[in-house]
């Protein structure tokens, strides 16, 4: 066996969830090491899109030992907690406001026969 073999045995999958998240998709996958103890994988894949239609993705990845699975999820419970204690659940960002306010606009101050005119109106680069 060559050494790329041993190295996908030693990856092989167990276990494995996927987390779709708009233009992101974050893979966690459980993998086996050749002393047959296991750790995760978590994987986000990015997709980016050329001009020309084409498309290529970006992963980076992040490997978690055991050793490390209590403090890592202590720090990642503390993190989400902070973020959604001082700033909520609802997404806060200025692309997410530009559009929430133009939405609003158009369902208070104008009519639908304007409204048609505004959706040929919108720059693609800021959705």
């Amino acid at each position: 066996m060559n050494r790329n073999e041993n190295d996908m045995l030693e990856k092989e999958e167990i276990f494995s969830k996927v987390l779709r998240a708009g233009r992101r998709t974050y893979f966690f996958d459980v993998r086996s090491t050749k002393a047959d103890d296991y750790y995760i994988t978590i994987t986000e894949s990015k997709k980016f899109t050329e001009e020309d239609g084409s498309y290529h993705f970006k992963k980076h990845k992040i490997y978690l030992y055991k050793e490390d699975f209590t403090a890592f999820s202590e720090i990642l419970n503390e993190m989400t907690s902070y973020v959604l204690n001082n700033k909520g659940e609802e997404v806060i960002s200025e692309r997410h406001q530009k559009d929430f306010k133009k939405e609003y606009n158009l369902d208070t101050t104008e009519s639908n026969q304007n409204s048609e005119k505004t959706f040929t109106d919108i720059d693609f680069d800021d959705i």
